[in-house]
């Protein structure tokens, strides 16, 4: 490296030198190893690498890819929405930046993707570029690194002073064995335990420095591996491990389980298997994450990272079924073969769906949130505007319900018994109060708080259902603004749930709409004198169905979901159902579907439950699951779209999802999936999605409760967001990849902005 000082330092010492060192020809790639269908896309087919410093930021320096258009090629692009043009990166030792060659011998260079997961990459490929080239660029890499971590100059650092930031492998060492145990059987079906014995739970790390209690487990394991590396997330130091630990998975009553890990001293962690673990499988790291959360503490995430593949899977087995069995109250062993391999897909969070076209611009797509965050003016949130009066808020209510409506751009929000309409401003963008629907009441004069709402006949009526009257529905003029009919559907059965006939119906006059009880769907028909509910298309359902939503698809078929979380696809009213999904277990809350029918999306509590209903095998092979069965041996693999437990941890609350919805309109493809947890506004890239990138979204924090929040009907950038206290209107643009400025995390003294999220 010494034949480079004098180079060096010309370069080096001109402060107004903003670029350090280029190379001008190469191609930049993105690596998934372990990825089969995506293990290394090209970004930048031309490109270009440089050194930036930081500007007026003293010893901090970028690594900025460049791509490079050829003549003519950039002003293609001027018309598009989004361009990317340039990929930065904050140098620091974090990158893991090391050197390689291709087989051609080109050399690269490769540094890690601190804002994807753990093994993702990026590779620049500098075709062309000599050694002493290459080795003049990896010196400068390792004099940034220098400046940044030291804060002082590096014109004077000796080659031995560079070593420390050349990477290597980690290594972790194990302690000395320990005592042999007992395997415990690998099943989740095991006798009778002990009473629970009184044990620590705790939610970080302790006992360094002081021996834990002896180890006494609270139940019988039905798992247990003697070495496993445990890592907890430490905010900007990432999961920092803890040292080699015992996991165990043990049974504390008929159908409860706790997750430990221990050593020979005693236990670190005890965790209650439950929904806000929101448990996150990583099948080519062979690593869990997971929450803890406990009421009055800070969430916490932890990390097991299993030393096989082997040991991997069967905790992955092990682990379904007893969460299956806590969430269901009944033993996994009782269910069908088929729906047991249902359940276990589950965990498989790496598989490409059926039937996507690969397009030319698909690569860019797929890693186009790995695009630097930009703000833009068009970027910011819209609230009412404030020509006309804002309703002032009742004491005690809050917004509690959000409609948006099909025709002139209206949304409605339900505000205790009050419905509050607002209208889109075309010149603000804003959305502003146009007025309100007030003292919601029956025919009768009873006022009522209306437990959920559906716009009709082309918004010129609403449906609503009060819950102290579960046996009718009542019909209220929008433009009057009051109740001016009920509805009686039946004496003996209760309408829970309500949906249009079909997916656009409500753009239309058609009169008739869909009812669900907790067994049963119906058709309802107003026009019909006495009871609503048309006899020859009702069917009741066997069993305790607990039906908890209800969604048609653009030709009128159905979706139903339950309490149980089990999901049914029907043709139409008054049959059996063509498809039944067994349930993972954990409640289905809300539920919407694609207008073809072809994808479904259920909103349980920590994650969305995404369901493709192409089959892709057999007799019916491209026949969706409304109008045909799957086969027992190829029912659809369900994809659970959750939150990263890093993000959860600086998110800082329990998980808390309100039903996701996809954007909407007549010849329209769903493109995008919306929901909100808390303060934060979600949104998914369905295109990604699809093509199996299930944890990468869009967040956007605000300073109140979000209580629902949908796309314009006929728009997919737009989200009409309802606030516990307020109503407003964001661009899709303005959520932004997870960081620690967009989770609203104070900065302290970050070394980075970016979530480090190495497992």
């Amino acid at each position: 490296m010494n034949i480079f000082r004098s180079l060096i330092s010309k370069v080096w010492q001109d402060p107004n030198a903003a670029e350090v060192v280029k190379i001008s020809t190469g191609q930049l790639f993105l690596l998934r190893p372990g990825n089969i269908r995506t293990s290394r896309e090209c970004i930048y087919n031309d490109a270009m690498a440089t050194i930036r410093r930081v500007p007026n930021v003293e010893h901090n320096f970028l690594l900025v890819i460049t791509r490079v258009y050829e003549e003519g090629g950039q002003e293609l692009l001027e018309d598009e929405d989004e361009t990317d043009e340039e990929r930065e990166f904050l140098i620091s030792q974090e990158l893991e930046f090391r050197t390689d060659k291709t087989p051609e011998g080109d050399p690269t260079f490769v540094w890690r993707d601190l804002a994807g997961d753990v093994d993702e990459f990026f590779e620049f490929v500098a075709i062309g570029t000599n050694d002493p080239t290459k080795v003049f660029f990896e010196t400068c890499m390792y004099r940034a690194m220098y400046e940044r971590k030291y804060a002082r100059s590096a014109d004077s650092v000796a080659e031995p002073d560079l070593e420390e930031f050349v990477f290597r492998p980690r290594t972790v060492k194990k302690p000395p064995p320990r005592r042999k145990v007992a395997k415990a059987p690998s099943t989740s079906s095991v006798e009778e335990v002990k009473p629970p014995s009184p044990t620590a739970n705790t939610s970080s790390p302790k006992g360094k420095g002081k021996a834990p209690a002896a180890k006494q487990f609270p139940g019988t394991p039905v798992y247990e591996l003697e070495e496993i590396e445990l890592y907890h997330w430490e905010g900007e130091q990432g999961f920092v491990n803890q040292g080699i630990f015992s996991a165990h998975i043990v049974k504390t009553g008929q159908y409860s389980y706790v997750l430990c890990a221990s050593t020979d001293e005693g236990i670190l962690l005890e965790h209650d298997l439950n929904s806000s673990m929101n448990p996150k499988f990583n099948p080519r790291m062979h690593s869990v994450t997971w929450n803890h959360v406990k009421e009055g503490q800070d969430v916490n995430s932890w990390l097991f990272a299993f030393p096989s593949e082997e040991e991997y899977s069967k905790f992955c087995t092990i682990y379904l079924q007893c969460g299956w069995e806590t969430l269901n109250q009944l033993p996994f062993s009782k269910i069908k073969e088929e729906d047991r391999r249902y359940v276990m897909s589950s965990t498989n969070e790496d598989v490409e769906m059926l039937d996507i076209e690969d397009e030319e611009e698909d690569e860019e797509e797929v890693l186009s949130e790995l695009d630097p965050d930009e703000e833009s003016e068009s970027d910011s949130e819209e609230e009412y505007d404030d020509d006309e009066e804002e309703p002032r808020p009742l004491d005690g209510d809050s917004n509690s319900q959000l409609t948006v409506g099909y025709r002139g751009d209206n949304a409605f929000v339900v505000r205790g018994n009050n419905i509050g309409v607002f209208r889109h401003n075309p010149d603000s963008g804003a959305m502003r109060y146009a007025g309100t629907m007030s003292k919601i009441s029956t025919p009768k004069g009873q006022v009522f708080k209306p437990q959920n709402i559906m716009l009709h006949e082309q918004d010129t009526k609403m449906v609503l259902m009060n819950p102290s009257d579960p046996h009718s529905l009542y019909q209220a003029d929008v433009e009057y603004g009051k109740v001016v009919e009920e509805w009686k559907v039946h004496d003996d059965i209760t309408v829970s749930h309500i949906a249009p006939t079909d997916k656009f119906a409500p753009t239309t006059h058609e009169q008739t709409l869909v009812g669900a009880s907790h067994n049963a769907l119906f058709r309802i028909d107003p026009r019909i004198s006495g009871s609503k509910m048309v006899d020859s298309q009702y069917k009741q359902y066997a069993g305790k169905n607990k039906f908890s939503g209800v969604v048609t698809t653009a030709s009128g078929k159905l979706a139903v979901a339950s309490e149980k979380g089990d999901l049914r696809l029907f043709d139409s009213i008054g049959k059996n159902a063509k498809t039944a999904l067994p349930p993972l277990g954990d409640p289905i809350i809300g539920i919407d579907a694609t207008a073809d029918g072809r994808w479904i999306v259920a909103t349980t509590k920590t994650y969305l439950l995404l369901i493709d209903t192409l089959i892709g095998e057999g007799k019916y092979q491209g026949s969706l699951g409304f109008d045909r069965s799957f086969p027992a041996t190829a029912k659809p693999i369900p994809r659970r779209l959750r939150l990263r437990n890093e993000h959860v941890a600086y998110m800082n609350h329990d998980i808390s999802l309100t039903p996701a919805r996809f954007n909407t309109g007549e010849g329209q493809e769903e493109n995008a999936i919306v929901t909100s947890t808390g303060q934060f506004v979600i949104a998914w890239d369905f295109a990604k999605v699809k093509k199996g990138l299930l944890d990468r979204y869009e967040i956007k924090k605000y300073e109140d409760k979000v209580v629902q929040d949908n796309f314009r009907f006929g728009d997919d950038k737009e989200i009409i967001v309802a606030l516990k206290n307020n109503v407003l209107q964001v661009n899709k643009k303005a959520l932004k990849k997870p960081t620690r400025q967009s989770l609203g995390v104070g900065t302290g003294a970050s070394r980075s902005n970016i979530v480090n999220a190495p497992y």
